[in-house]
């Protein structure tokens, strides 16, 4: 099925976590744009919403991010460790136009796998505010888990 071009998608009524701390997690950031919810067990956060590479249709997730010069860092893995890409991480390699909410602030940008000199740049700057991703990527070896950069 080929997707909708991202002006002919419905980027405000993404489809959220079904259930669970994720699904709690994003209600209430979007509820209070962001002021519950951007800082979760003391790390920002963001929501971001990715055009799932089946149907087209928006799919929103918060994750843990680090930021640089305006652009916005996460890894593709999942928040329980469990080994493999994260479907997000999957929809985004397949259409890059994605949507970012930080805070109150809500836009358009485009997310790319970073490269091996940027994952390299930016791994301790990820790994410093959520200490677990190191052990992610421990179960994760020899396969590198992905450092994905958000720019708008």
């Amino acid at each position: 099925m080929a997707i909708d071009s991202p002006t002919t998608v419905d980027w405000d009524h993404p489809a959220d976590p079904p259930t669970g701390q994720l699904s709690t997690h994003v209600r209430a950031y979007v509820d209070t744009s962001g002021a519950d919810g951007h800082l979760w067990h003391g790390v920002p956060t963001l929501l971001l919403t990715t055009l799932d590479r089946f149907s087209g249709r928006p799919v929103r997730t918060p994750l843990i991010y680090a930021k640089d010069d305006g652009r916005h860092i996460v890894l593709a893995t999942a928040a329980d460790g469990t080994p493999g890409v994260p479907s997000w991480y999957r929809n985004l390699t397949a259409h890059p136009e994605v949507r970012l909410q930080v805070g109150a602030l809500t836009a358009q940008a485009r997310a790319r796998t970073a490269t091996p000199a940027e994952r390299e740049t930016y791994w301790e700057a990820v790994t410093a505010l959520w200490p677990a991703y190191e052990d992610h990527q421990a179960a994760a070896a020899p396969r590198e888990i992905p450092l994905v950069i958000i720019e708008r």
